[in-house]
This record gives C-alpha cells, sequence and structure tokens, in this order.
C-alpha cells in the first residue's frame, strides 16, 4: 500500500493536475455557495471539459469539485437560513439562528473545521478501508440494510419538538412525498394526478428549498430588518475554532457516522448528515438549544457531509456501485478512460485510487483555507436589509428548483411545498422529521420488498444477529424517552391546558389530515405491491392527524410558536401571505410571459415598493439579476422557460 500511496502521490503532484484540481476546487465551492445545486450539478458542470483531459488530471478536477462542496453550501444555509443542498439543512436548523444573534462567524468557523477535519477522515477512513471494506460490505444484505433505514428514521425520534406527535405526523407526511411516483414493487405510479411530471416523483433538493428555503426567506421579510440583530465578527472566528477543539470527539463520530452512510448504498449524504444530526441530539442531556443555535448541531453534521463523500467512492470503486449520483459520475469519468470499478481496480489501477484520495485530502485543506478568507466579506451580507437580496435568492432558488428537470412543475412543486414549510414553521411543527422520511422512504420500501420476497420466513431475518443489533439500537432510545415521559406526565399535563383559539397551527392540523385521508382512500385502489407502504403510512396519518386535531379543539395542544422563538403576530402573518401570493403570483407571470419578462417585472416593482429603492438603482439591479440569471443559465445548460406568450424563448 505504501508504494501505491507513493506512486499516486507522484503522479497527482505534478503542476498541470494540480491547476486541474484547483480548477475543480473553484468549481465546486461556486455551485456549492448557489441553493440547492449540490454535488451533482458541480460534477455535470465540468463534465464536458474533463473528458479532454487526461485521465489523471480528469480525476483530480471532478474529484475537488466534489470535496468541497458541502464546505461551501454551510454560506447560504448559515447567512440566509436556504440550504446549499439537502444535506446542509441542520445546518440551517442551527447556523441560520446564531447568524441571526450576530454569530454568523462561529457558526461559519465551526463548520468549515469541522468539513475540514471530517474531509480527512474521510480520506484517511478510504484509504485504510479499501483492503478490509470488500468483505464487511459484502456480508450486509438486504435485511441489515433495512434495518440501518429504520435506523435512520428512528433518528428522527430526536428532532420531534414539543411534541412528539406532531413530528412523528411530520415524518409520516415525508414518508408519503416519497412515495410519488413509481414503485420498486408493481408496475404502478402513484399520486401522480394523471401529471407526466409526478410520473418520476419529487426531487429531494426541490424538497428541500421548499420546506425550509422559501420558507426561510418568507419569515425573514415578514420580520423586517436584516437577517442579523447585532454585529460580533471579531470574536466569532476564535469561538467558532474552539468550539470544534472543545467537540473533538463529536467531529470524529460525525466523520464516522458520515463514512459509514456514504459506503452503504443507496444511504446518501442527506440520510448520513441527519444521522449525525440525529446522534448528536439524541446524546445531548441538554437539549434545549437545539433547533435554536446549537454549535454542536452544526459540527457533527458538517463533519458527516464531507465525510460521505469519501464514503460514496467505496462501493464506487470496490463494487461498481455508485452511492450517490455525483459518484456515478466518477465512475462514468472512470469508465470513459477504460478503467473499469470493481474488486479488480484494487491490483489492476490501485495508484488511481490513491490519486483519488491525495486529491480529496487536499482538495478539503485548500476549500476550507478559501471560504475562511471568503467568508469575512460573505458573512457581512447579514447585515444588508434583507428586502434587498431577497428577490435575487427567491429567483436562484427558483433556478435551482427548474434545473433538476427543466419543467414548469418544479417552480409549481417548490411553490407548494414553501407554502407548506412556511404553515409548518409559522405552527411550530418540526420540519426536520419530514426530509428523514422523504430521504429515507425510497431505501425503506426498496430493502423491505427485497427482504420479504428473498426471506419469506420473518423468522429467517429478524434473527440474524446483525438485525438484531440494530434493532436494540433503533428500541432503546424508545424506551428510554416513554420512561422520561411518564415521569414528567403531570408537569406536561398542566402545561399543556390552554383555551383553544383558531389559528395557523388548526389549519396546518387539519390540512394534513385532509391529505392522509385523501391518500388513505386513493391508495386502497393501488396494486398490492404498489399500496403497501402509502397505505400504511396513510393510515397511521389520518389517526394521529385527527387526533391533533380533537387535542387542539380541546385545548390540550401546547401553544404554537416558531421553531426559532420568534414570536407570531397577526401582522407579520398578514405580511408573510401577501409575501407569499407576490411569489404565486411571479410563478404564474413566468408560464405566462417566461421567466426573463416575469422577473424584471416582478424585482423592478418589489425593489420600489418594498425595498423602496429609487427608480434608477432599481432598473439597475434587476438588469444585474437578469445579467446574472442568463450566464447561470448558459453555465449550467438550462433552456430558461419561454412562457405561452413569451417572445424570448
Amino acid at each position: 500500500m505504501g508504494q501505491a500511496l507513493q506512486a499516486g502521490l507522484e503522479l497527482f503532484l505534478i503542476p498541470t493536475r494540480l491547476g486541474m484540481m484547483l480548477l475543480g476546487v473553484l468549481a465546486g465551492l461556486v455551485v456549492g455557495i448557489l441553493p440547492g445545486m449540490g454535488g451533482i450539478v458541480a460534477v455535470a458542470v465540468l463534465l464536458p471539459f474533463v473528458v479532454k483531459l487526461d485521465a489523471v488530471a480528469a480525476l483530480a478536477m471532478v474529484t475537488g469539485a466534489l470535496a468541497v462542496v458541502h464546505t461551501s453550501d454551510t454560506i447560504t444555509s448559515v447567512l440566509i437560513g436556504a440550504p446549499g443542498s439537502a444535506a446542509s439543512v441542520p445546518s440551517v436548523l442551527e447556523g441560520h439562528p446564531l447568524a441571526k444573534q450576530g454569530q454568523a462567524a462561529r457558526a461559519l468557523a465551526a463548520a468549515y473545521l469541522s468539513s475540514l477535519a471530517g474531509g480527512l477522515i474521510g480520506a484517511l477512513g478510504l484509504t485504510l478501508s479499501i483492503p478490509i471494506a470488500r468483505p464487511l460490505v459484502l456480508s450486509f444484505g438486504s435485511p441489515e440494510l433495512f434495518m440501518l433505514t429504520v435506523l435512520g428514521i428512528s433518528f428522527a425520534g430526536s428532532l420531534l419538538g414539543k411534541e412528539p406527535r406532531r413530528g412523528i405526523i411530520a415524518g409520516l407526511l415525508g414518508l408519503l412525498l416519497g412515495t410519488v411516483g413509481p414503485t420498486p414493487a408493481a408496475a404502478q405510479v402513484r399520486f401522480d394526478f394523471g401529471q407526466v411530471y409526478l410520473m418520476d416523483g419529487l426531487d429531494l433538493a426541490i424538497v428541500a428549498l421548499g420546506v425550509f428555503g422559501i420558507a426561510e426567506v418568507i419569515a425573514l421579510l415578514a420580520r423586517g430588518g436584516a437577517i442579523a440583530e447585532r454585529v460580533d465578527l471579531g470574536r466569532g472566528w476564535l469561538e467558532g475554532a474552539r468550539d470544534v477543539l472543545r467537540h473533538r470527539w463529536l467531529v470524529l463520530r460525525g466523520a464516522l457516522i458520515g463514512m459509514w452512510a456514504g459506503v452503504l448504498p443507496a444511504i446518501g449524504a442527506t440520510a448520513g448528515t441527519w444521522m449525525a444530526y440525529g446522534h448528536v441530539v439524541a446524546a445531548s442531556r441538554d437539549r434545549d438549544r437545539f433547533g435554536r443555535g446549537d454549535i454542536r448541531g452544526i459540527i457533527a453534521p458538517e463533519a458527516a457531509n464531507n465525510a460521505v463523500e469519501a464514503g460514496d467512492l467505496v462501493p464506487t470503486l470496490l463494487f461498481s456501485v455508485p452511492g450517490s449520483a455525483p459518484a456515478a459520475m466518477i465512475m462514468g469519468s472512470l469508465l470513459a478512460y477504460g478503467v473499469v470499478p470493481g474488486p479488480r481496480i484494487v491490483t489492476d489501477h490501485l495508484d488511481l485510487i490513491y490519486v483519488i484520495v491525495w486529491t480529496f485530502a487536499a482538495a478539503n485543506v485548500i476549500g476550507a483555507a478559501l471560504m475562511f478568507l471568503a467568508s469575512p466579506a460573505l458573512a457581512r451580507l447579514t447585515y444588508i436589509p434583507f428586502t434587498r437580496v431577497a428577490p435575487a435568492i427567491i429567483l436562484m432558488m427558483a433556478l435551482a428548483a427548474y434545473q433538476e428537470t427543466q419543467h414548469y412543475g418544479d417552480l409549481l412543486t417548490l411553490l407548494a411545498l414553501g407554502v407548506l414549510g412556511y404553515g409548518m414553521k409559522a405552527a411550530g411543527w418540526p420540519r426536520a422529521p419530514l426530509l428523514i422520511g422523504f430521504v429515507l422512504s425510497g431505501p425503506l420500501e426498496r430493502y423491505f420488498w427485497l427482504t420479504v420476497n428473498l426471506f419469506p420466513d420473518p423468522r429467517a431475518w429478524l434473527l440474524r444477529p446483525a438485525v438484531v443489533v440494530i434493532g436494540l439500537l433503533v428500541i432503546s432510545p424508545f424506551a428510554w424517552s416513554g420512561l422520561r415521559a411518564l415521569r414528567e406526565r403531570t408537569r406536561r399535563r398542566e402545561q399543556a391546558v390552554a383555551r383553544w383559539t383558531p389559528g395557523v397551527g388548526t389549519v396546518v392540523s387539519m390540512g394534513l389530515l385532509g391529505v392522509f385521508a385523501y391518500a388513505w382512500t386513493t391508495s386502497r385502489g393501488f396494486l398490492p405491491g404498489a399500496a403497501l407502504m402509502p397505505l400504511s403510512v396513510a393510515s397511521a396519518g389520518t389517526v394521529l392527524a385527527l387526533a391533533q386535531v380533537i387535542q387542539e379543539v380541546r385545548g390540550r395542544s401546547l401553544p404554537a410558536e416558531e421553531e426559532d422563538d420568534v414570536a407570531l403576530s397577526g401582522p407579520a402573518t398578514s405580511r408573510a401571505l401577501i409575501y407569499l401570493g407576490g411569489i404565486a403570483v411571479y410563478t404564474a407571470l413566468i408560464w405566462v410571459v417566461g421567466i426573463r419578462l416575469a422577473t424584471a417585472g416582478w424585482i423592478l416593482l418589489f425593489m420600489r415598493r418594498i425595498g423602496r429603492m429609487a427608480w434608477p438603482l432599481a432598473v439597475l439591479y434587476t438588469a444585474g439579476v437578469l445579467v446574472g440569471l442568463e450566464i447561470l443559465a448558459r453555465l449550467l445548460g438550462i433552456r430558461l422557460p419561454a412562457g405561452v406568450l413569451g417572445p424570448f424563448g
């Protein structure tokens, strides 16, 4: 192994290849900053260029981009509450509240250092795992993978908020949204409403952008002012570094969770990040600050999401089983050069594997250093009145959603999920379980069907040693929570009694009851192989949502409040509804006249009425945004929607 490491280093240190890696790192950092883009876009943007390079330079460029995407996506997550990718949503939950408290620098420093440590641990893990991972991964069958998926969902139990019933309903809603589209066990498409767009299911990036990104933008606009409420940049950087040192073992645990989530096929960066976040919440005795700006909730997920990318490469390189879409693109790049991933790559092209390892480690160091240098300027964005940057952010999120399938349905889905996300936020419903349920819905159903078909006798798989161990890990936190809940029952009863008044919470509860009831009725008409998952989820959701509505009517539900404890007020809710209405009108205008004219008219009007800009400045701002739109569209190969009446299609 030592000789192969040295040979890989010699190949990697050639100046032209180092230059290609730097270009890849810069591309990955830029793409990571853009909300909703993620690693797949970073790799996709580079693919047209890498085919003209030699194999080592191409691998250095692509790996460099992939390694740093989750380092830079922290910027938008922390500063404006818009997740750079689905895997960075925990940074929104914890980093954005810190930014509002004037601790953006602390959150960013902790995130960068954790990402750096996670990436280096991932690179080390990739190096060490090559000789030992093959027998370990091959020993896992579908029962173990199914139970690991259940374990990932059970971590949502640590994120259920003040009322566990609401958290469970949110998780069930995520599972239900994940069943939209094709089924793995029958030739049937579910919940497509006759629309071709829904036949492929909902995209994860759009769900994350809608439920978290749009909802946060609307909440900030409704509150008014800047993102941060006070300035404290100078001390924050050192404090963030001290936080990472203070929680160094948490960094290690987060990186190991991420590494292992990456090694298992189809689990992915998002699930690995949430597992790390669920772990830190479950393992902490003081949980009151989680969701309101707890630095531990940034450190563990950020260490995990960079380590996941290294873990993804293990099944990709050793078994030709890509752990994620970006890893699949790296595999495609190898195939284009005649290098076939699989067990033989260890004997035939071990030097190439270690080129990837060296690139991954160096890219993490360079990416973190560049983000440290750039962040002081970027962090000052939090002190700009949010109305000045909101239109550009909304347009960027719309473009990020639209680039997924380049169908108008992407924009409608983003709007619908944005309304849902804001409603849940305003009503005090936890949104994290929804995303976890959505992410793991597909693997859960797929591995379950594989298991029951391969093992008709339940005892044949339920009594497998690894299944038993994972099952105990699933049950033990709930047993402990149940005991603790019994102790606090009296106190909670006293807190819960409140006079019922209809509000946003009641509307959300009744809306979710309607969704689950409709899904239950519709699922009964599906084929047996397609009905099991949605019917089970909808049945449980209907019962729990009905119980939630009854509790609220009886005045026994805890008072609703926003997740970040910003007090709700009638005027703020009214302003939020107006802003949501404005985005709905903008979405409709895109369909009618195309995105160019709709954007020009909407931003000009917004900056004049809401941003209070003078006409010349508003026109200049609008022109700048339109130029940025054109540049991004050309770089990403997006065919902008022309509209049914648009003259610029």
